[in-house]
C-alpha cells in the first residue's frame, strides 16, 4: 500500500488585470451549483437528506451545466461533491443531537484538480468561464526555508486537488496548493510526529487563548469599539442635516475595515505562537457550537469567529501548518490535569479541579482540553510501517505526548510551569 504525506501551501497568484473578472465570474456559477445542490439535497425534517454524490450527479450535472452555460465540467463535478459532503457532515452532526442547517456558499473558493487546471512549478493554468488563464505565482525572493521552497518547488511533491480563493481587501487571489508526496511500502519511513497547539475562542474577555498560555486579543475591547461606532452612525442618521449625511457616508465602513485589521494582528499571533512553539497543527473549537454559545443574537461575534479562524487558516498554510477543529464539548469542564469532569469544576474565568485541586485561568485549562483532543485523533489516527511517531499538545513550557485516552496518562516532556488566573501580557489588545 501507498502512503502519502500532504502539505498545504498559499501562493499569491499574479492574475492578468483583464482576466481577474473571469475568475470571479467562475466563481459564482461554481458557488451556484454548490447552493443548488445544497437546496435539492437537504431535506431535513422532513425527509432523509441526500448524502450520494453519484445521486447527486445523475440528478443535476446535466441542468447545472446548461444553467451555468456550460462551465467547466469538472468545476460542475467538484461543486456537487463540495455541497454533497458538507450535506454528509451536517447529517452526522445531527445524528450526534447538534443543531445544523443546510449549508449555503457565498464566498471566492473555488476546487481545481488536474482536469480542471494545469499545475507547474512556477505558473498554474486555470479554467475559466472564458478559456484557460495561466497565473504566474509569486515567491519569495529567496524560497529556502519557505513551505512554497520545501513543498510547491521541491520535485519530491506532486500537486493534488487545490483551490483557488480571493482577498478583497487586498485585491488579490491565491491558490491553497495542496502537495503530496508518496511513500512506498518498500521503503517505510517514520511517521510524521505531530504537535498541536490548542486555541479556545470567547465571546468576552480575551479573544483567543492557546495551550501555551498566549491571552490574544480582548473581545470586549472589540464589542465596545463596534457599540460606539454604530451609535455614532445612528446619530448621524437621525440628525437629518446634509452634513451630517456627509459625515456618516465619509466614515462608511471604518470600523468594519479597524476590525478586520485588529483580528488580522490577533491570527498573526496565534500563527506566530504556533511557530514559536514549532507546532504541526494548529486547533481550534467547531463554529458550529460556537454558534449555540452565542444564539443571544450576537451576530458580530458570529461573523469575528468567522472571521479570525479564516484569517488563521491562511496564515498558517504559509507557514505549513494544519488548521483543524474539533467539537468543544465539556472543555470547559474538565480538568486538564487528572481529566475530572464536573459542571462545578468552573467558576467564571477560574477553574479549580474538585478532584485534584488543580487551578488555572478556565480559557487556558479549555485550550489544553481542545489541543489534546486533536492529539489524541492525530495519535490514533497513525498507521505508520515503521511507527514510532508522537502525538503532542504544546504547553507554555514544553509538550505532553499523549499515550492513551486518560488524561492521567499523558506524559510531560519538560515540567510545565502553570499560571493560575493572571494572563500572560498579549501583544494585542488594550
Amino acid at each position: 500500500m501507498v502512503r502519502g504525506v500532504k502539505r498545504t501551501v498559499r501562493v499569491r497568484l499574479d492574475v492578468p488585470d483583464d482576466r481577474k473578472s473571469d475568475l470571479h465570474a467562475t466563481n459564482t456559477l461554481f458557488q451556484q451549483c454548490a447552493n443548488r445542490t445544497s437546496e435539492w439535497a437537504w431535506r431535513y425534517p422532513d425527509e432523509n437528506c441526500i448524502t450520494s454524490k453519484s445521486d447527486a450527479e445523475d440528478a443535476l450535472y446535466d441542468t447545472l451545466r446548461e444553467e451555468t452555460d456550460y462551465l467547466h465540467a469538472n468545476l460542475v463535478q467538484k461543486a456537487i461533491k463540495r455541497a454533497i459532503k458538507d450535506i454528509d457532515n451536517a447529517v452526522e452532526r445531527l445524528a450526534n443531537g447538534e443543531t445544523t442547517s443546510r449549508p449555503k456558499y457565498d464566498t471566492f473558493s473555488i476546487v481545481y484538480d488536474k482536469r480542471a487546471a494545469t499545475y507547474h512549478r512556477e505558473k498554474v493554468s486555470l479554467a475559466t468561464v472564458n478559456g484557460r488563464v495561466d497565473c504566474e505565482y509569486v515567491l519569495p525572493e529567496n524560497p529556502d526555508g519557505t513551505p512554497h521552497g520545501e513543498y510547491l518547488l521541491n520535485e519530491d511533491y506532486s500537486f493534488s486537488t487545490s483551490t483557488v480563493h480571493y482577498d478583497s481587501e487586498a485585491d488579490e487571489f491565491y491558490l491553497h496548493a495542496v502537495m503530496e508526496r508518496e511513500r512506498a511500502p518498500d521503503s517505510p519511513e517514520k511517521a510524521e510526529d505531530s504537535n498541536v497547539l490548542g486555541v479556545d475562542c470567547n465571546v468576552d474577555d480575551h479573544i483567543a487563548v492557546t495551550s501555551t498560555g498566549e491571552f490574544i486579543g480582548n473581545a470586549d475591547y472589540l464589542n465596545h469599539q463596534r457599540c460606539e461606532f454604530e451609535k455614532r452612525r445612528a446619530s448621524l442618521q437621525q440628525t437629518g442635516t446634509r452634513s451630517a449625511h456627509l459625515t456618516y457616508q465619509h466614515i462608511g465602513d471604518k470600523f468594519g475595515r479597524w476590525s478586520d485589521d485588529y483580528l488580522h494582528r490577533c491570527s498573526k499571533a496565534i500563527v506566530e505562537e504556533a511557530r514559536r512553539h514549532e507546532c504541526t497543527h494548529i486547533v481550534v473549537e467547531n463554529l458550529e457550537r460556537i454558534r449555540e454559545r452565542i444564539s443571544d443574537g450576537k451576530k458580530f461575534q458570529q461573523w469575528a469567529f468567522n472571521a479570525l479562524q479564516t484569517m488563521v487558516e491562511y496564515k498558517a498554510a504559509e507557514c505549513g501548518i494544519v488548521v483543524e477543529a474539533v467539537t468543544p464539548e465539556y472543555t470547559s469542564q474538565q480538568c486538564s490535569k487528572c481529566g475530572c469532569t464536573l459542571e462545578e469544576n468552573r467558576t467564571g474565568q477560574h477553574f479549580e479541579c474538585l478532584e485534584c485541586g488543580y487551578t488555572a485561568n478556565a480559557d487556558y485549562n479549555a485550550a489544553k482540553n481542545v489541543a489534546r483532543k486533536l492529539a489524541v485523533r492525530l495519535q490514533q489516527g497513525q498507521k505508520s510501517p515503521a511507527g514510532g511517531a508522537f502525538s503532542q499538545y504544546a504547553l507554555k513550557s514544553g509538550v505532553m505526548t499523549v499515550n492513551a485516552t486518560d488524561v492521567a496518562s499523558d506524559t510531560y516532556v519538560s515540567a510545565e510551569r502553570e499560571s493560575t488566573d493572571k494572563p500572560t501580557p498579549s501583544g494585542v489588545g488594550s
